[in-house]
């Protein structure tokens, strides 16, 4: 599998003013979550960059429960991504309610690294730079570069690490999946 890396995106089209920014419909949960996926895919960079200097920040002041507490997500994702793969009822669940999902990962993470002491390493090294990410991709309006790198990707004519991420969580569009499994089948 190639995967390639987005680019970083100018920083003033990242977070521009309060124009291009607004909240979003609670009421139409797909139309909030395309948002935030196709979100999560077009800055995913930016976010990597904002993760990273927050990461470094918390891991400087405590790099021991810092390295613990993403071991520890990292497993408790991939065993959860396992489970679901394996089970029906896991899978419906990450499929529909994906943030639940993730809150559940993140709830047993937590629990698991509370064993440690490293709370509050977990709380503002990992957890708050995911909330701000959330917040940021529910928030930040779409432009058409935006959706047309989101189709890209979900056709499998791109492959990033957020396209990996957001496909073993299940969130893509229905009819984008439809034309991906044709491509996959067209070339083999």
């Amino acid at each position: 599998m190639d995967v390639n890396f987005a680019p970083l995106r100018a920083w003033d089209d990242f977070f521009p003013g309060s124009d291009r920014f607004a909240r979003p419909d609670f009421r139409d949960i797909s139309k909030w979550n395309n948002r935030v996926v196709s979100n999560l895919l077009y800055y995913q960079t930016n976010y990597l960059v904002v993760a990273a200097m927050m990461i470094s920040v918390v891991g400087f002041l405590s790099p021991f429960n810092m390295i613990l507490g993403g071991i520890v997500v990292v497993l408790v994702f991939t065993g959860f991504v396992w489970a679901a793969h394996n089970k029906d009822v896991l899978r419906r669940m990450k499929k529909q309610y994906p943030t639940t999902f993730v809150m559940v990962v993140m709830l047993a993470s937590y629990f698991l690294i509370s064993m440690f002491g490293g709370v509050m390493v977990f709380v503002f090294g990992i957890t708050f730079p995911l909330l701000l990410m959330f917040i940021h991709a529910s928030l930040r309006l779409r432009n058409l570069k935006n959706k047309l790198e989101n189709k890209m990707e979900g056709i499998g004519l791109k492959r990033t690490p957020m396209g990996i991420v957001l496909d073993a969580l299940e969130q893509q569009e229905e009819n984008v999946s439809r034309i991906a499994d044709y491509i996959s089948k067209v070339k083999e």
